[in-house]
């Protein structure tokens, strides 16, 4: 059952917040949703899913991004979920870069992570079912993130092609397995089977990539990120595509750095490329 928590016109449409029982999570989530102008039963719409970084929750990239009035004139709804599983009963850690608020997008498999760190199957599973129950939206989605969230919607796509018509990222996570922010997380979440790493790392998925499963991806990345060398690295990435000639365009932006005024800064050309892969 969906609990709605706020309910804002906004563009023409409406921002709403939503909670409800998670079957993948074990603990309350929260998310919100963007219905553009005209969105109804009788005239559903695709959507943008949109993953958020390390500290963030569903309000971030809604309050920040500048994105509905684009997504309102291309008739794009978008769904941002929380970050990780929150709660009293949910493990953490005092740290920003584990525990609740940095989920990482994937299943944990070790204890006391693996009863409610389970975004991967909330992400991919059951927030688009919860979503195209409850929504005027149609089964066409596209995925999008930034930092963290960037890194979750790559290895999202590209572990289901199939599922998403696009992919796009600000600033991704690019190759998790060589730094320290993947490093910390996979290790405690996933253990020391680096074999298991390699099922939420993007270049390593990119490298099993068939022809058959090519997707557009679309990679914006400041040059003055101060995370662009040690945790980022997009050259990993894009050595990658180069190999297989996987259809990446990576946008490196003179002057941005990893905060939401770079997004917003070209969140309008995210939206108009996921627009027109939702429409082919």
């Amino acid at each position: 059952m969906l609990d709605n928590l706020s309910a804002t016109k906004v563009n023409g449409g409406w921002h709403k917040q939503y909670s409800h029982i998670s079957t993948s999570t074990h603990c309350q989530m929260r998310f919100a949703i963007f219905l553009p102008p005209g969105a109804s039963q009788t005239n559903k719409v695709p959507v943008l899913y949109w993953l958020s970084g390390l500290t963030c929750t569903d309000e971030n990239f809604m309050q920040k991004a500048g994105a509905l009035k684009k997504a309102a004139e291309l008739g794009i709804a978008i769904v941002a979920p929380d970050t990780s599983p929150r709660g009293d009963n949910v493990p953490d850690q005092d740290s920003y870069d584990f525990g609740q608020g940095a989920g990482f997008y994937l299943n944990a498999t070790q204890a006391p992570y693996n009863t409610h760190y389970n975004m991967y199957d909330y992400i991919v599973h059951e927030l688009p079912a919860l979503v195209e129950q409850h929504f005027p939206v149609t089964t066409k989605k596209a995925i999008s993130g930034h930092s963290m969230g960037g890194h979750g919607a790559m290895v999202i796509a590209l572990r289901n092609p199939k599922s998403y018509s696009s992919v796009s990222a600000f600033s991704p996570i690019t190759n998790p397995i060589n730094c320290p922010w993947g490093h910390k997380a996979f290790s405690l979440y996933l253990g020391d089977d680096q074999m298991m790493w390699a099922n939420y790392d993007s270049c390593e998925l990119m490298k099993n990539t068939s022809s058959d499963d090519f997707l557009p991806m679309r990679v914006d990345q400041g040059d003055a990120d101060s995370f662009l060398i040690d945790q980022l690295k997009p050259e990993n990435l894009t050595a990658v595509a180069k190999q297989i000639n996987f259809p990446l365009t990576l946008h490196m932006q003179a002057g941005y750095d990893h905060s939401y005024y770079f997004i917003s800064s070209f969140i309008d050309e995210h939206l108009s490329f996921h627009h027109s892969h939702l429409r082919s």
